[in-house]
């Protein structure tokens, strides 16, 4: 595998893989992601711009001014093992980033070739790179931060570590990997969001030293900003990287993060101005912003998106029959209007129509809206002696509880009468979801870029995120061999594969798309982001 030059392919794209340390700040964006009830849309969500602006229509970049941004969650830490930060790589540039294909593309790193099918990778840096403290950016620095993830069990890129057997500084700019077993999608956890957990995000290894375990309060990158102070539930400052490696960047003198978790406020504050860009989690967002002829909308709905977790080892649900019997309740269209505003992007698989990965035999078999049917199966189930009342699992916040009621009323009209229990997003994340202590429960993850490792944690019986213990042996080495080639055919055969088993077990609900998104003033030019919300803070510039 070649990584080609950075300025000859797309723009960057984010991957949705999420990792149970920020499972936090995911299942926030669930708790929004429904609608307000309303009639007929006369409006569909804009996604003519997912990954950015178009600089050939922006116009000339002019430097200076101070960007303020609003997001939907405050951050944990600025330590790469500890992540759930949107903001971090203000401070922090990855070593590769992915393109709007998926592909992993020079960054920080210049290139990642393997001369033996995934075994072994080696790392080309970028020569005379600094980190904001005047140390150097080079080969041991990057073995010093892979090995932080690889010697705290707890941190949020260890899983990415698993396969190496040996990292070794072949000069100064040069790393070799040498893996376990091969990985054809090795460089992809290079280029994963901070906020999912990547081997990508390099700190200075002088500041980890100094600071130790408060290093996450005091972070030094090569990103485009230098860290100026954080004020948690308040604001974070970052100022202008003179030093920066990319020329002619970054533009903005500085820019202040303020976390705004309450929907309302944050949409409010950028459509009058308060803030001039709104890291969006929610539908409600984008559907107001998609109207609003003053603000920008980046956002594409990508994989993944929003769904219903079964807990396959309990009872109803570790009978298909009842699986099948809820999947058919649910009316999308209805489901669309109530929640969505007549502008769902509705699921019915992984993957979204148009990816390279997408089955459309998948998408074909994925069981339509009959309620007559799931009656049938409801009443074969019971006749074999089981109970289909159940207890529904959602965070306790109105738009949940909306959902939630709407879902209940569906299965109520087929004869199964649900419990809803709603909790706090500490303990629905913590006790409920991580616990296994939930028959079904509403869920949120990507979109994504890339499905590696996304599709494997969530649907691989070892999987981080396999939180429904869903576990099926022939998924599981469809996973492992899209994982291991370097073959794009046949990586995306494998996961075609992966795909129409998942949908044939009905693993879980697939209900709706994702709706990340940045929502921008007018004179916000130059965004470039990950379909997950991670933006790219060196090419922004603001209009005079």
């Amino acid at each position: 595998m070649r990584l080609v030059s950075q300025r000859s392919r797309p723009r960057a794209r984010r991957v949705a893989i999420v990792a149970a340390a920020v499972a936090l700040a995911l299942v926030a964006a669930a708790c929004g992601s429904s609608g307000n009830n309303g009639g007929a849309a006369t409006v569909t969500l804009d996604a003519s711009s997912p990954n950015g602006g178009d600089p050939a229509q922006e116009g000339t970049p002019v430097n200076g001014g101070t960007l303020t941004v609003g997001s939907y969650t405050e951050s944990r830490s600025y330590d790469p093992t500890v992540g759930s930060n949107l903001v971090a790589s203000a401070i922090y540039d990855s070593l590769l980033k992915t393109d709007a294909s998926g592909t992993p593309q020079p960054f920080l790193a210049q290139s990642m070739d393997t001369p033996d099918q995934g075994r072994t990778w080696i790392m080309k840096l970028r020569p005379n790179v600094r980190f904001h403290d005047g140390t150097p950016f080079d080969a041991d620095a990057v073995i010093f931060n892979v090995k932080r993830q690889q010697d705290n069990p707890t941190a949020l890129g260890h899983l990415y570590t698993t396969p190496i057997a040996a990292m070794t500084a072949v000069d100064p700019l040069t790393v070799r990997f040498d893996l376990k077993e091969p990985v054809g999608s090795f460089p992809v956890v290079f280029a994963l969001p901070f906020g999912s957990g990547n081997l990508g995000t390099i700190a200075s290894p002088t500041a980890v030293n100094k600071w130790g375990a408060d290093y996450g309060r005091h972070p030094v990158g090569a990103g485009p900003f230098k860290f100026v102070d954080w004020v948690p539930n308040d604001k974070a400052t970052v100022t202008r990287n003179d030093d920066y490696w990319q020329p002619g960047l970054p533009h903005l003198d500085g820019i202040v993060f303020r976390p705004l978790s309450d929907t309302e406020t944050r949409y409010a504050s950028v459509a009058n101005g308060d803030i001039d860009l709104d890291i969006a989690g929610f539908h409600t967002e984008v559907y107001r912003a998609s109207q609003d002829k003053n603000l920008k909308v980046y956002f594409g709905p990508g994989g993944d998106g929003e769904f219903l977790y079964f807990n396959v080892n309990k009872a109803p649900f570790d009978d298909p029959r009842m699986r099948e019997a809820i999947i058919r309740s649910i009316d999308p269209k209805a489901l669309s209007a109530t929640q969505y505003q007549n502008t769902m992007q509705q699921a019915v698989t992984a993957f979204a129509q148009g990816d390279p990965n997408y089955s459309e035999k998948a998408a074909q078999e994925w069981p339509a809206y009959d309620p007559e049917k799931a009656k049938q199966l409801i009443a074969e189930y019971k006749a074999s002696g089981g109970n289909p009342n159940f207890t529904f699992s959602d965070a306790n916040a109105p738009n949940n509880i909306q959902f939630a009621t709407f879902l209940q009323a569906q299965w109520a009209a087929v004869g199964i009468d649900v419990n809803l229990k709603f909790d706090d997003l500490a303990t629905l994340v913590t006790t409920v979801v991580q616990g296994g202590q939930f028959q079904m429960v509403h869920w949120i993850a990507g979109p994504y870029e890339n499905p590696y490792p996304f599709m494997f944690n969530q649907f691989h019986s070892g999987g981080i995120n396999n939180y429904g213990r869903y576990s099926n042996p022939q998924v599981d080495a469809a996973l492992e061999d899209a994982a291991a080639t370097t073959d794009p055919a046949a990586r995306a055969a494998a996961y075609q594969r992966a795909q129409e088993l998942i949908n044939g077990d009905m693993a879980v609900v697939w209900l709706s798309r994702a709706y990340k998104a940045a929502i921008t003033r007018p004179q916000v030019r130059g965004v470039q982001r990950y379909l997950s919300s991670e933006i790219f803070w060196g090419s922004i510039w603001l209009a005079k």
